[in-house]
Order: structure tokens, then C-alpha cells, then sequence
């Protein structure tokens, strides 16, 4: 490949090309010029004079992926290189869903908003309260302040209902008191107002999931129906943007759903509703789906929105939660530095206290207790995402005879007490990933759910794209893999089309060059570590990748063989863009 040039002209000779539409491979040049796809021919027949010129040869080129589904309302006012989705290839994201962001925001609130974002997406509150720098009060003016700031990659922003509850209703919405009818006509005029301005939709959170720091569901879980209806009304209104929900995943078939149609149909709004494999109700999956299709069929614009893998916690002594953290051997020298710490829980004594302690705790009983066979320890060069009964600790202590509490405690301290533990949460209910397996293949689901720039010290998913092509095309060992085409037209094209991002996520004349030119073959992932390169020093896995030997925003090369080349063509987006 040459090197970064100045040139205007770039043409990708002999690729691989899978150019997002779904239709077949094929081999093909590729021509852009002034950040647009000029011209797709037969691979050798590009004009070349006066160009840079990449030869491709045994390189799949693909459309940069377009990840709809983040959190980086916060790290956009300071990290232009917005990792890890620089890292993996994605060359459009867009942030404020799971009703939570930093806009409207009062001068008093800031704290506020801190510790629900702290508290709900597990992201630093002493690096956001070092990170960010209050530009705004209104959600337009938090959009002026982004789009002021270069970064890699271009940005859409939502405006999520927990910080606009708390701005129209004061306390009385940060505590999820019933909305007045003035203040539902406030909040859908400053929804209204938003999606002028550029937002890319609405957001909000209906799950008992999401609390903030001190305990406090998010504005807007117990929202009622008309406040729903009122703010739909104003994206209505706005002529466009989607309608994002987290929920229970209990609740979204039974009383969520009525609303939810209810709301679709009054307004034509789009709903895209995140779906999980609840472990406890593995069969429920199905029933969303059903209603899903019906409501297809009644013509209503529904959609669910999915991950491409489990929803996995890390458990690590460096992360936000470990297997031991509830144990009185634990909890004695927790508050240590690291190596002390590691040091202290080798101690015969609270070793051996360690090991035949059982903590009557939720949290105990609900991720390690009798869960041994979905607690898989990490290799320190690999991470299997999709681990048999063999590499869980039950499957380790049945085949060896060691104690499964022994060994979850001597892996949690190998490596200097670096061992992770990966704890497959949602999704992976029948011991595989056959219902993403599934999922993936539906026409009324949508790749998300990355949580990118989110769940810092215990979940590290946002190199999610990477994964698509490394295990469901490539690698895949426990059932069907999926077809290359199909999963590279999910993750750019059908991305793009939910926010109405029609400029983008398909190589052909006319359209952005956001390009991505990859080693197929080498292409991998390293494993999540624990880092300390947030503000103020925060804490946060990362995870980089392999055999990205170029990526293009808007055809400048912002990435060579993974590593970032120091350019920033990225831009805000402000609502739909068309060709």
C-alpha cells in the first residue's frame, strides 16, 4: 500500500469489493475524489494518471461501518479519535440513546447528569467532570459545541429524555414524577427544537436496569403514555427521527407494546426498540419478533435493534465488578492499590478464606454462585465469545477435580491479577449465540446495541463491527456461518438507513467516500485490557484491532495499518443526509 498522500484523486486498484447493497463480491476499482465515490469499474480499468493509486490485491473493501447504537456524549468533547470505534473501522456513529446525555443542561444540573450517565453506562464521573467543558445549556447549542471540535470519524447525536425531564420538570422529573400537561408541551418543544437543529432522533430508557450513581431510575422509566405520545408528536413534527427505547425485556411484549404500537401508529414515528435474550425467559425473543412482523404487516415502522454477540460482562479485580467482590476477604483490602491488593488476597489466610467463603449476596447469587458453567476464563492471548461447557470453570473443575472456586480465584489473580473472567449475560441463554444467530438474519432488525464509549470497567463491546466479519463470516465453529455480503450490508447500509443517513454505507457513484480496506484474512481483535487514558486518568477496557490496513471518512485516510494517521475529516451530523 503507499503512503498517505496529498493527492485528490485516489483509486483502489484489484479489490475485493462488498459494497454494502447485499449483492455478490466482486472484483473492481474504486475512485473517489473531494470525499465522493466517483467511479466503481472492473478491477484493472481505472484511470489512473494523476492519482494516488492503493493496490488492494487479497483486500476486502467495504463501506466504513456506520454503528448506531453509542455512548459518547461525553468523550466527544474531548477525545477526537472517539476509540474504540476509530480502532474498528467505523467511519459514522451516533450517540444518546438509552435516554441519556448531557443537553438541555442548567448550569446546576451538571453534576446531576454526571453521576446518571456515571451511573447508567458506568463510564468515570471524575472523568467527565475533568473531561467536559459546559458549552451549552440548550440541545442546539450542545450541537454547536461538538461541531466545533475535528475527529475521525463523523457524529450524530440524539436527544435522550432523562436530561430533558430534568431540565423542563426540575426534581420532580428527575424523580419520575407524573408529567403536567405543560410540561409535556415543553419538553416536545424542545424535542421539536432539537431535531431542528440537526439531532438525529429521540431517546429514552423504560428498564429497571438503568439507575444513576445513587440508585435513581432514569427520568422518563415510568413515563406515561402521553408524555410518550406528546414528545413523538413534536419528532413528528420535526419531519424525521427515530424514536429509540430501552425496556424490560419482561415488559416490552405485554404492557409496553400496546403503547408502543399506540404511539407508531398515531404519529408514523420509527421505533427502534432494543431486543435481548433475557436468560430467565430464553423463549421470549420470539414473541417481539412475532409482534414485530405484525406490526410490519399493519404498517407501522418497528424495528428491533440487536447485538451482534452476548451482552458479556468482564469481571476482572481492575473493573468495575469481580467474582469476589462481596466476600469479607475481598472487602478488607479493597480499597489498596493494585499490586497491593493482588498481594494482600495471596495470603494463605484470606486465600484460603476466599475460597470457601459464600457471600449471601444479590449479586453473588445472581453471577457466581451455581453459574460456574457460564464463567469462562480468559486466555491472555484470545478471547472466545462463543466458549463451549469445556472452558467454563465447571467444565475445567469436572474435567480436573479442582475446586471451580479455586480456579475462578487463581485465574482472577494469574498475570499479576490481571485475569478476566467473561461472564456472557444476555443472549446466551442455551449456552451459544443461536439466537443472535438468528436475530441476524431477520429483515425487521438492525445492528446495535455496541454500547461503544460506554460500561468502561466491565463490558468492552464497541468492537462489535470487527466481530461480525471475524466470527459469524469467518471463523464460526458451532453452526451455520453467515454470509460475508449480508453481514457488511447490515453493519453500513442498514445502519445508515435507521437515522435516514442516505449519503453513506454504499460503495457506488455519487456516495461519501467512507471506505474501509481490510486484511480479511488477518483481521482480529486484541483482548480487553484495562486502561488508565481517560480524563483524570479514568479507568476503561480497550480493545484494538487488526488488519485494518486502511480506513477513509469522506475519502481522507484516517487510518493506516491501525494506527491512526493524525487526520480528523470527521464532521457532525445534523439530521438526515441524502445524496
Amino acid at each position: 500500500m503507499t503512503q498517505v498522500s496529498s493527492s485528490p484523486r485516489t483509486v483502489i486498484t484489484n479489490a475485493h469489493l462488498v459494497d454494502g447493497t447485499g449483492a455478490p463480491a466482486r472484483h473492481a476499482d474504486v475512485t473517489f475524489a473531494d470525499g465522493i465515490i466517483t467511479a466503481v469499474e472492473a478491477a484493472g480499468t481505472a484511470h489512473r494518471n494523476g492519482s494516488r493509486v492503493i493496490d488492494a490485491q487479497g483486500m476486502l473493501v467495504a463501506p466504513g461501518w456506520v454503528d448506531v447504537h453509542t455512548h459518547y456524549d461525553a468523550q466527544a468533547t474531548w477525545d477526537p479519535f472517539l476509540t474504540p470505534s476509530g480502532w474498528h473501522g467505523v467511519t459514522t456513529a451516533v450517540m444518546g440513546n438509552c435516554g441519556v446525555g448531557f443537553a438541555p443542561a442548567a448550569p446546576d444540573r451538571h453534576e446531576w447528569l454526571i453521576e446518571l450517565m456515571e451511573g447508567v453506562e458506568d463510564i468515570p464521573g471524575s472523568a467527565m467532570v475533568e473531561g467536559i467543558k459546559w458549552e451549552w445549556n440548550s440541545f442546539p447549542e450542545y450541537l454547536d459545541a461538538l461541531e466545533r471540535k475535528p475527529r475521525v470519524l463523523d457524529l450524530g447525536a440524539q436527544i435522550g429524555h432523562g436530561a430533558l425531564r430534568a431540565f423542563v420538570m426540575g426534581d420532580r422529573g428527575a424523580n419520575n414524577e407524573y408529567a403536567t400537561a405543560d410540561d409535556i408541551t415543553a419538553m416536545a418543544q424542545l424535542t421539536h427544537e432539537a431535531l431542528r437543529a440537526g439531532a438525529l432522533g429521540f431517546s429514552t430508557s423504560r428498564t429497571q436496569l438503568h439507575r444513576s450513581k445513587n440508585g435513581e431510575l432514569v427520568p422518563g422509566t415510568s413515563a406515561q403514555p402521553d408524555e410518550l405520545l406528546g414528545i413523538a408528536d413534536a419528532v413528528s413534527r420535526a419531519g424525521h427521527g427515530v424514536f429509540q427505547m430501552a425496556t424490560d425485556h419482561w415488559h416490552r411484549p405485554t404492557s409496553e407494546w400496546k403503547w408502543i404500537r399506540e404511539v407508531a401508529a398515531r404519529t408514523g414515528v420509527r421505533f427502534s426498540v432494543n431486543l435481548l435474550q433475557d436468560p430467565h425467559e430464553p423463549e421470549l425473543w420470539r414473541t417481539t419478533i412475532a409482534q414485530l412482523e405484525e406490526a410490519h404487516r399493519d404498517g407501522l415502522q418497528i424495528e428491533a435493534q440487536i447485538a451482534g454477540r452476548s451482552i458479556g460482562l468482564l469481571l476482572c479485580l481492575q473493573g468495575t465488578v469481580n467474582p469476589i467482590m462481596m466476600h469479607s476477604a475481598f472487602l478488607e483490602v479493597a480499597s489498596l492499590p493494585h499490586a497491593a491488593r493482588v498481594a494482600a488476597l495471596r495470603e494463605p489466610e484470606r486465600y484460603a478464606r476466599l475460597i470457601v467463603e459464600r457471600p449471601t449476596h444479590r449479586f453473588y447469587e445472581q453471577f457466581v454462585g451455581a453459574n460456574f458453567h457460564m464463567m469462562f476464563p480468559v486466555d491472555s492471548a484470545n478471547i472466545d465469545y462463543e466458549p463451549t461447557f469445556e472452558q467454563s470453570i465447571a467444565g475445567i473443575a469436572r474435567r480436573t477435580g479442582a475446586s471451580p472456586h479455586a480456579i475462578m480465584i487463581d485465574h482472577l489473580l494469574s498475570n499479576e491479577g490481571t485475569g478476566i473472567i467473561y461472564r456472557p449475560f444476555l443472549n446466551y441463554a442455551y449456552g451459544d449465540l443461536s439466537v443472535s444467530h438468528a436475530l441476524l438474519q431477520h429483515p425487521l432488525t438492525r445492528n446495535g446495541l455496541s454500547d461503544a464509549g460506554a460500561h468502561c470497567g466491565v463490558i468492552c463491546d464497541g468492537g462489535m463491527p470487527t466481530f461480525l466479519l471475524t466470527h459469524w463470516v469467518r471463523d464460526r465453529t458451532r453452526g451455520d456461518r453467515l454470509a460475508l455480503e449480508h453481514m457488511v450490508a447490515r453493519q453500513t447500509r442498514k445502519t445508515a438507513e435507521l437515522h435516514g443517513l442516505l449519503d453513506r454505507g454504499i460503495i457506488a457513484p455519487g456516495l461519501r467516500a467512507d471506505v474501509n480496506i481490510i486484511d480479511f484474512a488477518g483481521l482480529s481483535f486484541d483482548v480487553p485490557r484495562i486502561v488508565h487514558d481517560l480524563p483524570a486518568q479514568g479507568r476503561r477496557f480497550a480493545q484494538k484491532a487488526k488488519g485494518y490496513v486502511a480506513t477513509f471518512c469522506a475519502g481522507t485516510q484516517t487510518v493506516d495499518h491501525d494506527e491512526f494517521t493524525g487526520e480528523l475529516p470527521g464532521k457532525l451530523l445534523r439530521g438526515p443526509q441524502h445524496l
